[in-house]
Parts: C-alpha cells; sequence; structure tokens
C-alpha cells in the first residue's frame, strides 16, 4: 500500500486550470522527483498536498485512508511536512530557535512558564547528528551556508517525525557543495523510511536521488517512470513537449 495516494487532483481558480486529473503515488523509504517547466502546477500540488488549500476535485489518501486538509496543520497531524523554497527561517534566531519555532518547549516553575532552551539545544542537536549535517544548534542562521539552512528546515520537519516529506527546489541558487549536502540529506531520510517528493529544475538532483520521476506539463501529469527506465533526455522532452508523453 502506498503512503501517499492522489486520485484525479484538480485545482481551478477561477478560469485557469492549474491541476487536470493528476494521479501519484509516493511510498515509504521512496523519493519521488516531480518535474515541470514554470506554471506547470507543480507548486500548486504540492500546497494542496501540505493542506494549503483544498483540490477543486479527486482525493488524497494517506496509507489508504481519504483524508481532507484545509489547513496545514491537518497535513502535519497527517503526517505530512514541507520545506518549502525560501525555508522560512529567522536569520536572527539559532538553528534550535528555528528548529522550534511555533513549537517551543517551556518548563514550569510555580505559576510561572519559561523556554527550555536546554531542551531544544539537546534535541536540535540530535536531529543534526541523526541527518549527518556539521550544523550546530547555537548557530545563529544568517551566518549559515545553503546546505546549513536546509539541514535547519529538514530537521524542523523531523520534529514531528513525520511520513513524508515535500520539497520545493531545495538545490535551487546553493554552491555545489552544498547541494552536496542537501542531496545527502534526503538520502538519511530515505534509509529511515521518510518518504520524500522533490520538486526540482535540476536533473542531476532528482537522477541522482529519486527512485522516480513523475512530469506535469499544463496541470497534467505526462510522465511517471522509474529513474532506470526513463533517462535525462526524455525528461527533458517531456518537459517542454517535445515527447508528448511517455
Amino acid at each position: 500500500m502506498s503512503l501517499l495516494e492522489l486520485q484525479g487532483i484538480a485545482k481551478s481558480f477561477g478560469a485557469i486550470q492549474a491541476l487536470q486529473g493528476v494521479d501519484l503515488t509516493v511510498s515509504a523509504g521512496e523519493a519521488v522527483g516531480l518535474m515541470g517547466d514554470n506554471g506547470a502546477g507543480k507548486s500548486t500540488l504540492m500546497k494542496i498536498v501540505a493542506g494549503n488549500f483544498p483540490p477543486t476535485a479527486g482525493a488524497i489518501r494517506i496509507d489508504g485512508r481519504e483524508v481532507h486538509f484545509t489547513k496545514p496543520i491537518d497535513a502535519r497531524e497527517n503526517g505530512i511536512e514541507i520545506v518549502y523554497q525560501d525555508l522560512a527561517l529567522c536569520d536572527n534566531l539559532t538553528a534550535a530557535a528555528n528548529v522550534f519555532l511555533g513549537r517551543e518547549r517551556k518548563r514550569r516553575l510555580g505559576p510561572l512558564r519559561y523556554l527550555d532552551h536546554k531542551a531544544m539545544f539537546r534535541r536540535a542537536g540530535e536531529l543534526f547528528t541523526e541527518l549527518k549535517s556539521e550544523t550546530r544548534p547555537r548557530d545563529l542562521v544568517r551566518q549559515m551556508s545553503g546546505g546549513q539552512r536546509q539541514a535547519v528546515a529538514i530537521a524542523r520537519t523531523r520534529l514531528s517525525d513525520p511520513k513524508l516529506v515535500l520539497m520545493d527546489e531545495p538545490t535551487a541558487a546553493i554552491s555545489v557543495r552544498q547541494v552536496a549536502e542537501v542531496l545527502a540529506l534526503i538520502e538519511r531520510l530515505k534509509e529511515t523510511s521518510h518518504a520524500v517528493v522533490l520538486v526540482s529544475h535540476r536533473m542531476p538532483d532528482v537522477f541522482a536521488v529519486c527512485d522516480r520521476v513523475a512530469v506535469l506539463r499544463r496541470g497534467r501529469k505526462v510522465s511517471d517512470k522509474a529513474i532506470g527506465d526513463t533517462s535525462p533526455e526524455e525528461v527533458t522532452g517531456l518537459i517542454t513537449g517535445a515527447i508528448e508523453q511517455a
């Protein structure tokens, strides 16, 4: 049974049909690359799965059970976390503070409650160790490399131990070394039986860490193949429309 199953997902914004009957499955421990040109519907599909807005039509199933999301917390409660392209980090805070942002741990002293910084630093450190990242809990985000920032964003998703992590263009605008760090983080997620959907324009990244690649064009899925059964040339043709369907 697939961890995530999307069936006939459609989304319209007034007269604009952003998605039309998209089917997609993702299993535990699997990374699926989602590719397509700008405006193909990738981000719209991810925002539907993340609970940012409901589909116009279609069904979402988690472990075979149909679910209905009206807000992001609904998706989180069903084991889905998302790392947005801009990462949504606070540069003036530490790595640990960003990991726990909005979910801070607190202690009680009589009638008073205060932040348990020690517990948050300890747990953040454990998460970075699990991800084999060099990021340190007390480091300020503004001083971090792109790869370390991604580690913070991914550690934040691990806080709730999700089943599925959605990643929107995690390797855009970072150096080659930092790209390698992010791809290693994705491999760690797979090794710990987390499912990953990787939205990316970078063909080498998708072919390096994904088990399957699905291609969207103008709101429709035109291909969904195992990495070993396709090629960068075929995927490029599907994205541009040189190849209609595969």
